[in-house]
């Protein structure tokens, strides 16, 4: 057998020390699992105002209010949607309206998701996107989009698919790299909608 080089061990030794770490962090990501911070589950660290957000790679924090049963925060995996989030805050409570939000929505890391509470006589309760008030991003519908001076069935298809290809958005500012929208949309869009 030949004689390796001292470049030789050196490469080889740096590749199996690279598939050790990879092995090793691929075993400890196997027991990890969703980590509620309103339930207790992780101790407070007072160097994130109360929360401790240690995790696993790729997981996402979500805050969840508004009509459901357990609001809080919670730790969610990678790919979540607000359904999923809804389900993990112990599901809708009975005077929610959940008709009012896009459960199928791909969830951001600091997302707020609101669940609206239905009104006596079936009205949305406020936080719901109006006419005349913001639309939360993170829900907004073609049709609540659509409302807005300037943006078209396209482009507001367009910004609902860019959110769901993204896992959401974090604010408006990132709907200028969408396809149809420029500098006055933006102003627009600045003025009609909310993170």
């Amino acid at each position: 057998m030949p004689e390796l080089s001292r470049t030789q061990v050196v490469v080889y030794a740096a590749v199996a020390i690279a598939l050790l770490l990879v092995g090793a962090r691929a075993i400890r990501g196997e027991g990890g699992g969703e980590v509620s911070f309103a339930s207790g589950a992780e101790a407070p660290s007072a160097d994130a105002g109360g929360f401790s957000i240690g995790g696993q790679a790729g997981d996402l924090v979500v805050d969840v209010t508004g009509a459901v049963r357990d609001p809080g925060v919670y730790r969610m995996p990678a790919g979540s949607r607000v359904n999923d989030a809804v389900a993990r805050a112990g599901g809708a409570a009975p005077e929610a309206q959940l008709e009012a939000i896009n459960l199928a929505a791909r969830l951001a890391d600091g997302q707020q998701v609101v669940v609206p509470e239905r009104l006596p006589g079936g009205a949305a309760a406020p936080g719901v996107a109006s006419a005349e008030g913001p639309i939360s991003l993170g829900t907004a519908t073609v049709e609540q989009l659509e409302e807005i001076e300037g943006i078209g069935p396209v482009t507001a298809g367009a910004i609902v698919e860019y959110r769901d290809e993204h896992g959401g958005l974090s604010s408006v500012e990132q709907l200028d790299q969408v396809s149809g929208i420029g500098p006055a949309t933006m102003g627009s869009l600045r003025d009609r909608l909310q993170p």
